[in-house]
């Protein structure tokens, strides 16, 4: 049976089959499969319309499956009742479930997938060279609805793809998205299953792709059942910072979250997908055997719809710098568009606000060579040994990958989030300095993201925050930040640690939500967004149409904070970039850049930087970027 179906009923619909959880097959009848090797018996209840449930036993299968197909209507609430080896008897909602009625506890909701009817039906995507990434958190946009409704202004400054933190089911109303337990069902709190494919449906309308961020490496703390009754799911001779880690090895799990994966392409018309965290994952092979699942099943796609293939992108977070996982957008067998580039991101944060601690150790020394490094050759560590952990050799060679196998950012969730004020980079640099950096994000050949609010130079924090019901696991997390942060100088007292913001707070969620812009009133904001409509027209027009192919010519560090850095496009030209984020001018003259700057067309030109080269010399905070003649 195909996994994959479309539906002309008559406007077209899609359906990811599911070989577990709850498929409904149409006629009022469903069908419900668990695999529950710890279970002696299983039962599915339907809640009834009045009080209580109306139980139907499903039957074994062998090798720890239990199945029925049974009366039971879209729409219909249900829960599993299982007897366990060593847990007795438990009631819990589905491991698959595509929708709850509530919160991780709740009962699951059996989905007719077929029921929202797609109107452009006919997207197939973009090429991964064009875009452009906006990472943001669906909660502090108000939900699947309010993420809808700012599509539009995305689009209209340049932002070709949005990138959505986990959505999946997690415990609570506000949540970072990384405690998710039920990975197949949106979270109740940002709307319906229908909601967040009209927000993909309207994204593709404005001709904008969809990511979403996935966790695979580990399940939240509250709300997982799996180890009551299959206890298998996990391993029992490792973990991950964050809970046990997942057992790969086993081909149930494998395929539980591949086709997790697919039915987030397939059925929800995602157009890619961010694996977090994934060097957390106990398997590394899995992720080139997922990568070619993926590009397996977008090829049957095809073949079934016509109308040529779609564009679907997957990225990797991964802190090993796994350089043989990536191609840059090539399509190659069991590979990956790109990987965040953490290097990147961790040099220019050491260059823009002068950090040392923690792991911007390991970028404090000759940075302006590091962010070289980078934008030549991508990675920074490609093996070398990391002072931060403990001289340990870190990455891959990467030399070899295009530049479009990189995303580089200045902030994300992550960057801002893990600091214990929360702080984002117009706190804590220069403006003239993060304007300078934002246009080498945006105007280098590495493929750009923003996080939400940066595109206005929002000036809000961003906190981490939960909103766990059970008042031990909030303390729990309560305490582990201030453990965290208690290694800091900032935070070297008590009194500076009971000030952190409470993760658990409502009001630590309110305050990390970017105020909406008015640009009548807080001109700064308006300056950001025409500064950053600027610098992605000149993406668009200039850059991103020529980067299939693109490859490094060199890059140089031309002062302590200062770079110059050269790619051949595919139209022949070469792109440069020379930039200083020191706060005092760099000795340079023309003819001691690698390749002569005379006569070049200037793409952007951060305040009279041409000029002054000519003079002899690159002024403080300053970006110049030049499309040449190859030699």
């Amino acid at each position: 049976m195909n996994s994959f179906v479309a539906i002309d009923a008559p406007q077209i619909s899609f359906h990811y089959r599911l070989p577990f959880g709850a498929e409904y097959l149409g006629q009022e009848r469903t069908r419900f499969r668990l695999w529950a090797p710890q279970a002696n018996t299983v039962a599915v209840e339907l809640a009834a319309d009045g009080d209580g449930y109306r139980s139907v036993p499903m039957q074994p299968e062998g090798d720890g499956w239990f199945s029925i197909d049974t009366d039971c209507a879209a729409h219909s609430q249900y829960r599993y009742a299982l007897m366990t080896q060593n847990a007795g008897q438990l009631h819990v909602p589905d491991p698959a479930s595509r929708c709850q009625a509530g919160d991780v506890h709740a009962d699951s909701v059996v989905i007719d997938a077929t029921a929202y009817a797609w109107q452009n039906q006919s997207w197939r995507g973009r090429p991964w060279h064009e875009t452009v990434l906006y990472e943001l958190h669906v909660g502090a946009l108000g939900g699947f609805a309010g993420v809808t409704q700012r599509l539009p202004e995305l689009a209209a400054l340049g932002i070709t793809a949005i990138e959505l933190m986990p959505v999946a089911e997690f415990p609570g109303a506000y949540n970072w998205g990384y405690d998710g337990v039920l990975p197949f069902a949106p979270d109740a709190s940002y709307g319906t299953p229908e909601q967040l494919k009209l927000l993909i449906d309207t994204a593709h309308g404005l001709g904008m792709m969809v990511f979403l961020d996935v966790v695979y490496n580990h399940f939240g703390p509250d709300g997982n059942y799996l180890n009551s009754y299959a206890e298998s799911f996990f391993r029992h001779d490792s973990s991950t910072p964050w809970g046990q880690t997942i057992d790969y090895r086993r081909p149930q799990v494998a395929d539980f979250f591949a086709c997790n994966a697919l039915y987030w392409l397939q059925e929800y018309r995602f157009d890619g997908l961010r694996l977090d965290a994934a060097h957390a994952i106990g398997e590394p092979q899995w992720l080139s055997t997922l990568a070619q699942r993926v590009q397996d099943a977008i090829a049957s796609e095809a073949a079934e719809l016509g109308g040529g293939r779609r564009h679907v992108h997957l990225v990797l977070e991964h802190d090993g710098n796994a350089a043989s996982l990536l191609d840059g957008g090539a399509g190659n067998t069991g590979r990956y568009a790109a990987q965040w580039n953490d290097d990147g991101h961790h040099v220019l944060h050491v260059l823009l606000t002068g950090e040392q601690g923690g792991y911007y150790a390991d970028y404090a020394e000759q940075p302006a060579q590091k962010l070289a490094r980078c934008l030549q050759e991508g990675f920074i560590y490609q093996g070398q040994a990391s002072p931060y952990r403990d001289y340990v050799a870190r990455g891959e060679p990467s030399a070899a990958l295009p530049p479009t196998a990189f995303v580089l950012f200045l902030q994300n969730h992550d960057q801002i989030g893990n600091r214990g004020r929360g702080e984002r980079l117009t706190q804590l640099a220069a403006p003239a300095a993060l304007q300078a950096a934002l246009a080498l994000v945006l105007l280098s050949p590495q493929i750009p993201m923003l996080f939400m609010g940066e595109e206005y130079g929002a000036q809000q924090p961003f906190y981490y925050f939960t909103s766990h019901a059970d008042p031990a696991l909030a303390e729990a997390v309560r305490s582990g930040r201030r453990k965290e942060f208690a290694r800091f100088p900032e935070f070297a007292d008590d009194a500076m640690l009971a000030s952190l913001p409470d993760p658990n707070s409502f009001a630590t969620f309110m305050a990390s939500i970017p105020e909406p812009v008015d640009t009548h009133s807080l001109p700064s904001a308006q300056q950001w967004l025409a500064y950053c409509y600027k610098l992605l027209q000149i993406r668009r027009l200039a850059i991103s149409p020529y980067l299939n192919g693109a490859v490094a010519l060199g890059a140089e560090a031309i002062g302590a904070a200062a770079v110059h850095a050269r790619w051949h496009l595919n139209n022949g030209k070469v792109l440069a970039i020379v930039l200083n984020l020191a706060a005092t001018a760099v000795p340079l003259a023309l003819e001691q850049l690698a390749a002569p700057l005379a006569g070049a067309d200037v793409l952007f030109d951060s305040g009279g930087v041409l000029k002054t080269l000519a003079d002899g010399e690159l002024a403080q905070h300053a970006i110049l970027v030049l499309c040449t003649e190859a030699a």
